[in-house]
């Protein structure tokens, strides 16, 4: 399926970070997202040396891209064109997502946070193939950001034209609040890297998605 439909369907985002993976084998720990049904797959690994992004990266296509989900870099566009990944996440301080674009190509899937309702529409209007909006709830992975709760979500929802996700502090147990103020994709950092078993985590995040929508 052309990586543009799979966005256009996916619901659960999952975000294997390098500050939650601790001694544990990132192909290890990606092959129990991809079993548990993520849609998506996030490389990210703040502050980590260009050699440690790639190592996760081919780790994470060594198990995702045979069953077809895709997988993205966070921040770095010519890491994840190196890799030869699916695609790029960056963010409000990162690179311009006119430069993100000229570096991994039109035919690789390219995303951006946003954190209000203005950066929001500003970035649906930008040459990417989905946004970002949080963090919805206070989560230790962005501790110094505020979070835009769930009013942010009923502001957007209506007005999106293209694939937006939550993000920010989504648990099994506030899922369903994010998903009745209107959205329909979350992206799960801790909520799966933490469970005792990652892949049920995933199933049970998947199972409330599509329940409701």
């Amino acid at each position: 399926m052309p990586l543009r439909q799979q966005l256009a369907h996916a619901q659960l985002y999952a975000i294997l970070d390098d500050a939650y993976l601790g001694a544990r084998d990132p192909g290890a720990v990606a092959l129990q997202m991809v079993q548990g049904g993520v849609d998506l797959l996030q490389v990210r690994a703040k502050d980590a040396s260009d050699a440690r992004i790639l190592e996760l990266t081919r780790a994470a296509l060594a198990v995702a891209r045979p069953a077809g989900v895709p997988v993205i870099v966070n921040d770095r566009p010519d890491l994840a064109a190196a890799a030869d990944a699916d695609g790029v996440h960056v963010g409000q301080e990162d690179l311009a997502v006119a430069e993100a674009r000229r570096i991994v190509g039109a035919d690789r899937i390219l995303g951006k946070s946003s954190h209000s309702f203005a950066q929001a529409m500003a970035a649906q209007a930008e040459d990417v193939d989905y946004f970002a909006v949080g963090p919805i709830f206070a989560t230790p992975t962005k501790p110094t950001y505020v979070p835009v709760g769930l009013d942010l979500v009923r502001q957007v929802a209506p007005a999106a034209t293209k694939p937006f996700f939550c993000i920010g502090g989504i648990k099994h147990d506030n899922a369903g609040r994010v998903l009745a103020a209107g959205a329909s994709r979350i992206v799960v950092v801790s909520g799966i890297l933490c469970a005792p078993d990652p892949a049920a985590a995933c199933r049970a995040f998947k199972a409330l998605l599509t329940a409701c929508c």
